[in-house]
This record gives structure tokens, sequence and C-alpha cells, in this order.
């Protein structure tokens, strides 16, 4: 800042040009000065006068070179320094992020209710202890029978498998459910084709009972084959050791019946 202003006066005083034609008229008009009779008092007189001039002259030049010796010299003193204080820079402020909210997972989806869909396989229901009673296996014939699992305290489904090595020419199944309360129908299914059969359900002897009757002239194919009947019963485990079902059937190595009970209700 302080070299910036010397620079500025020397400049200035370096411009400055004295008008050194105006000091010389006046130097002449001095010097010419009015006609006289008597040249050499005029001689005189004029000095005075040229004297003055130069000396005008002089104080000029002196002045104009003090004026430099002056931009030299000169330093400024310290109230002349401008200072300028440094910014401070402001802080930057980050934004705080919004927490993004967090959804809780949806409950899980109730499990779907259970169907009373046939089975596809062996029952895996308790299965019947053999007894004196009952004959589960003759010939080509090996049979099972279970309470479903999908029974509830007011319905149940009795299934019966059966399985034969041999084709049948002639096939008769019954099922047997007690009366023990309330006990009433409401359906039954095969795994063998519908127009195979004739399907009678009819209450007697104190038990209701379900028979499924190949028609003439039908075959039943080798394998694994599933018959059911569904009911309605009193509220509360039903019991179903009274329960049973009978077999009889004719193959090309002749006939076999197969019979037994059902195990403990649900």
């Amino acid at each position: 800042m302080n070299e910036h202003i010397t620079r500025q006066l020397r400049e200035a005083a370096e411009a400055h040009q004295p008008d050194r034609a105006r000091i010389l008229a006046r130097v002449q008009r001095g010097a010419a000065g009015p006609a006289v009779r008597h040249r050499a008092r005029s001689g005189l007189r004029s000095w005075p006068k040229v004297a003055l001039a130069c000396i005008a002259a002089a104080g000029a030049l002196a002045t104009g070179g003090l004026a430099m010796a002056g931009i030299g010299s000169w330093t400024p003193t310290p109230s002349d320094t401008v200072t300028t204080a440094p910014t401070t820079p402001s802080p930057t402020v980050e934004p705080t992020p919004t927490p993004t909210p967090t959804r809780s997972a949806p409950p899980p989806a109730a499990p779907a209710p259970a169907t009373t869909a046939p089975p596809t396989g062996t029952p895996t229901g308790p299965r019947p202890t053999p007894s004196a009673s009952s004959r589960t296996q003759n010939g080509p014939l090996w049979s099972e029978a279970s309470i479903d699992p999908h029974s509830t305290v007011f319905w149940a489904q009795s299934n019966l498998t059966l399985r034969t090595t041999q084709p049948l020419t002639s096939l008769t199944v019954e099922l047997r459910v007690a009366q023990t309360g309330d006990v009433r129908d409401t359906g039954n299914w095969r795994t063998l084709p519908v127009d195979d059969f004739t399907v009678t359900v009819q209450e007697t002897g104190g038990a209701l009972v379900y028979r499924w009757v190949l028609k003439p002239g039908r075959t039943v194919p080798a394998g694994q084959h599933e018959f059911a009947g569904q009911y309605n019963h009193a509220t509360g485990v039903r019991g179903s050791a009274n329960d049973g079902y009978r077999v009889d059937a004719q193959s090309a190595g002749g006939s076999a019946s197969v019979w037994g009970g059902f195990p403990p209700g649900r």
C-alpha cells in the first residue's frame, strides 16, 4: 500500500513541467524595460529586474527540486497504512439427513384352513392293530383303515386304502360308521372313476353304511386305490371302536375278501 502511494506521487512530480516560456518572457520583459535617455544609468536600473527574474526562476526550479526530494524521502506514517482484516470464512453447516422411517414387517398370513382333499399316498394316521376278527390281506388284496387327520370335534372322514396286485373284475367295498350320536352323511369319494361304481349311503343296524359296487363289465386296475366316507357327529371326540369295513373282490386268480376295524377316533 505504501509503495503504491509513493509511486503515484513520484509520477505526479515527474509529469509536472514548469512554464519555461512564461518564465523567459518575464525575464525578457524585465530586461527590455522602458527606454531611458542615459545608457549608462539604464543598465544600472535594469539589473535589479534581471536579478529578480533570475531569482524567481531559480526559486521555481528549487521548489520543483524540493518537491522531488520530498517525494523520494517521504515515508507514510503508521496512521496512513490501511490494514484489511482477513475475512474469516463462515463455517459450512452440513444438512442433517432426515432418517427414513422403517416400516415394520407385515404380520405373517394366517395359515389356510385345512381341506379334505383326497390323500395321495398311504394314510399317515394311526394304524389299526390286527385282531382275530380282522383280515387285512388276502390273495391279491391288501387293506388299511384310518381316520383322516383333518377330522374335527364335529366332523370326520373315514378312509380305506385298498391295494391289489391283479386287475379286479368284481369289487364291493362297504364302510360302516357306528351311530355314536348325530352321525349324518356329508359326502364320499373314491380315486377310481365315478361312472364305474354304483354308490349308496344308508343308515341300517345302528350304523351309517357307505357301499361302492363295481358296475358289470368294468375293471379295477392293479394298484392302490382310496375310498372315503364323510359325516358330521356330536361335538367332541368321537370313538370309532365299533366302525369297520369289508371288501369282496374277484380276479383271474379267484375270489378274495378282506375286513377290519378303525383306530381310535379324534
